[in-house]
């Protein structure tokens, strides 16, 4: 009535008053002029594009997950399976062999995967989002035609940031790079790198002026055989077949042109990447959250009797599975409502935030709980539970950890009231 009531007063120096049914009309002839798709709403093309990502991990990466998660090693058919299948070059446009897809079709990408295995989904989301990006947002055109092809068809690529002294602190980082004239030479470490052991090309970032502070920081591309150094492997509670090592930098020589964007902005180039690249760890959480989930609710409606009747049936287990449904849809709306914001060139970096945030938080809610409704079943490791909910929790720590994002979406809310 109230909205009824200002619409009226706002009508009045018009003839004629609209009654409630004419107000009704009118606001049905607007929204049948008005339409907007719905967030999950996918393209044809995105449609084709995750039936053949989830047909992959089905039938390439499912049978392989517990081998490489016991051996912690990624399986190099599985690696080579993704750029058979074209998803290591999903945004990479077509003239340098990719796919020219959507930055949604990435992200789908990494939620398919992860719904059957989380090391997999990492490495593809880390190549696609960090790696891909950079190179074809800052590269130069010899560096694209040089790197894009190979990056998109063969060669696994790493973004080498976090060192020992800057984890959260990024910008805290020591390695350097000195200029030598015709080449930079960098020397220093890295640590928590992921897809290092898989990978020929590494995104480097290292200080060429350690007295301007952050503003010295550069993005250096190098391959490998140029002298990378694996220094040690970790050993993980979670996403075991993704590989995150040590790397040692010791006088490795990059050619003079190997620079990403212009010297001294490697800093907004990370941070630029590293918004984007939280939305595809979100949809790693939210795929470890439906992967746990379907598991659970087919043993708990198809597969476990008790009392008679199946454990879904009881009311008790209906009320969890339905608040853990509702928690997945609502990241899966955040996570590709900020997917959607980022292709439409509108401002997503607090909306980035909440989404890793949120998704990270359900995804160990959910796997959590789906390990309780197996029972001792769901605590072994015949089943894929107890790898989830360890898989689920790297997402409160990388690409910032929770703390992080909840300062950022704070610092966003005190600009607004200033």
């Amino acid at each position: 009535m109230q909205a009824v009531r200002f619409i009226k007063q706002a009508a009045r120096p018009a003839a004629k008053v609209l009654r409630p049914v004419a107000v009704s009309r009118a606001f049905s002839s607007s929204a049948a002029t008005f339409t907007r798709s719905p967030v999950l709403e996918f393209s044809e093309e995105e449609e084709l594009f995750k039936e053949t990502v989830a047909k992959f991990a089905q039938e390439v990466v499912l049978p392989k997950s517990r081998a490489m998660d016991e051996a912690e090693q990624m399986d190099p058919e599985v690696v080579q399976g993704l750029f058979d299948t074209g998803l290591m070059g999903i945004e990479t446009p077509e003239e340098y062999g990719g796919a020219g897809a959507s930055f949604t079709s990435a992200i789908i990408a990494v939620e398919e995967l992860a719904k059957v295995d989380a090391s997999t989904a990492v490495l593809n989301d880390v190549h696609s989002t960090l790696v891909n990006t950079l190179v074809r947002t800052y590269g130069s055109d010899a560096i694209k035609e040089k790197y894009l092809p190979k990056l998109a068809t063969k060669c696994v690529g790493s973004f080498c940031l976090s060192e020992s002294s800057s984890g959260s602190d990024a910008f805290a980082l020591k390695t350097r790079a000195e200029d030598k004239g015709d080449h930079w030479l960098i020397n220093g470490s890295k640590m928590w790198i992921t897809n290092a052991g898989e990978a020929e090309v590494f995104l480097i970032f290292a200080n060429v002026d350690p007295s301007k502070g952050y503003k010295g920081i550069t993005c250096f591309i190098a391959d490998k055989d140029m002298g990378v150094q694996i220094a040690k492997k970790e050993k993980k509670l979670g996403i075991r077949a993704s590989s995150t090592c040590v790397l040692s930098f010791d006088d490795l020589q990059i050619p003079k042109e190997n620079v990403l964007g212009e010297v001294g902005t490697g800093y907004k180039i990370a941070i630029n990447c590293l918004n984007e690249g939280r939305i595809g760890i979100a949809s790693q959480m939210i795929g470890i959250a439906q992967g746990a989930f379907d598991r659970a609710t087919d043993y708990a409606f198809k597969d476990r009797k008790q009392f008679g009747k199946y454990i879904g049936e009881f009311q008790g287990m209906q009320f969890q599975i339905a608040q853990a449904a509702i928690q997945i849809e609502a990241a899966r709306l955040m996570v590709y409502n900020t997917a959607r914001m980022k292709e439409a060139g509108q401002p997503f970096v607090t909306q980035a935030a909440m989404c890793k945030y949120y998704a990270s938080e359900v995804a160990n809610q959910v796997a959590g709980k789906a390990v309780e409704w197996m029972g001792g079943v769901g605590f072994t490791r015949e089943e894929p539970l107890e790898k989830f909910m360890r898989d689920a929790k790297i997402g409160q720590i990388y690409e910032g950890t929770s703390n992080i994002q909840l300062q950022t979406i704070a610092k966003d809310i005190m600009k607004s009231k200033s």
